[in-house]
């Protein structure tokens, strides 16, 4: 066993049984596969029915038959101590606990039973093994935040060196640190980049303006993942040509699993063998692949705490030509729950707002990062970090983009920042409105 394994397995995580369990999975034949899931997803919800009495409480509120007459949970129908929520058995002391990052609102506490947490492992590091990537003896450059306070630093630190990984601290992008991340970069034999989206394209943006290609000073560099935000298509290119490597999108949460993980084909492949992925309409009926809806999602082994048919937040489309085994999400088309009202009613997804204004901004070449904050109705502040302020000509430019593509009549700020301010977990939330539903 490696040494990774054998960190997971000493505390606790029976991570060889995980593994054998998780090729078992992998050879289920396709005919199979459907049998698989729909007994999977019966097997943990009658799990929960019985042995969970938040759960049961939970569905008692409903008339259930079928599975599609299961109704969706969210995380307000979890608002509750994390102790009321475990199934009979398991205690807080003897659970993976942890919580989401709280990009999307309030950080939630979740847990997952010691098995469950340990077939998410085994799921990450086959999905990695698939691209050349070995957890135990690859080196990580980890674009993620880390703790302030001086034991979580430290704590963070320590399971760093125990991962093989460096971790750069994203809450300082000024350029004397973009400096020092690629002396770094010259120094140590990275094998791949995993991090937030918004801070590696602001690190390739750099490299762009140093006329340097990564590769080139970090020869081992194989790969670069990136995850937790939107990697639009002009960004992935950006990343392409300055990293010098292949690009590998990641959507994933962290109260279930990886979600959906690019294959090597470029296909952004939903994971149909820890999770069971559906895509519903507003009234909770299943939609026909092709059509967008939201995203919810069943944990088929987590016992220790429900996730059955949990809607997580977002929206998207599994291409109309996937298959029960091998799923494709066409696309992610953002969260439920960002969207701009505009004075005249209109209401389109928060990420529309960014993108238009983001494609035109970028056009100035010198302009790095950008964060849309809805002050009131009719009222935009535009947040961007650049080398010097923007010009009469170019705040006329996006104005115009803005009546064109979203409505005429908007009152637009702008506001130039030698820093961006990122969440505690070190995400940049693109777009924030004050403005109440």
């Amino acid at each position: 066993m490696n040494r990774f394994k054998k960190i997971l397995s000493l505390k606790g995580f029976p991570i060889q049984k995980a593994e054998k369990e998780l090729e078992s999975i992998l050879n289920i034949s396709e005919d199979s596969y459907l049998d698989y899931i729909h007994s999977k997803r019966m097997e943990i919800f009658n799990y929960h029915l019985e042995h969970n009495i938040t759960y049961a409480h939970f569905i008692k509120k409903h008339q259930v038959s079928s599975w599609d007459q299961i109704p969706v949970m969210t995380k307000a129908d979890l608002q509750k101590p994390l102790a009321d929520r475990l199934s009979k058995s398991y205690k807080t002391t003897d659970v993976f606990v942890n919580k989401t990052s709280g990009s999307s609102g309030n950080p939630f506490i979740f847990a997952k039973d010691k098995y469950a947490h340990a077939l998410t492992w085994a799921h990450i590091i086959w999905l990695y093994h698939q691209h050349g990537i070995d957890m135990n003896s690859s080196l990580e450059a980890r674009f993620y935040g880390i703790p302030k306070d001086f034991l979580g630093h430290k704590k963070e630190r320590l399971k760093d060196i125990l991962a093989n990984r460096y971790r750069f601290d994203i809450f300082d992008l000024s350029k004397k640190n973009l400096l020092l991340f690629l002396k770094i970069f010259q120094e140590k034999p990275f094998d791949y980049i995993n991090g937030y989206t918004s801070s590696i394209v602001l690190f390739a943006k750099f490299l762009k303006d140093q006329n340097l290609i990564l590769k080139k000073v970090c020869p081992t560099l194989k790969l670069c993942i990136t995850t937790s935000e939107m990697l639009f298509e002009k960004d992935r290119k950006l990343l392409e040509t300055q990293l010098g490597v292949p690009i590998i999108n990641e959507y994933g949460a962290s109260e279930l699993d990886v979600i959906a993980f690019e294959n090597k084909k470029g296909e952004w492949q939903l994971n149909q063998k820890t999770l069971f992925v559906e895509i519903l309409d507003d009234s909770g009926s299943v939609l026909p692949y092709g059509k967008e809806g939201n995203v919810v999602i069943t944990s088929l082994y987590n016992k220790a705490h429900p996730f059955i048919r949990y809607q997580i937040g977002d929206r998207g489309i599994i291409d109309k030509e996937s298959d029960p085994r091998t799923p494709i999400l066409k696309s992610l088309t953002g969260r439920t729950n960002e969207f701009a009202v505009l004075p005249s009613g209109k209401k389109v997804p928060a990420l529309s707002f960014y993108y238009v204004t983001k494609s035109v901004i970028e056009d100035s070449g010198f302009v790095k990062e950008i964060k849309i904050i809805q002050e009131e109705v009719s009222k935009f502040t535009i947040q961007y970090k650049a080398s010097g302020e923007l010009d009469a000509l170019q705040k006329q430019r996006i104005k115009k983009a803005i009546d064109e593509y979203l409505e005429k009549g908007l009152t637009i700020q702008f506001e130039h920042k030698e820093e961006l301010e990122r969440s505690k977990s070190g995400k940049l939330k693109q777009f924030t409105s004050k403005v109440k539903s």
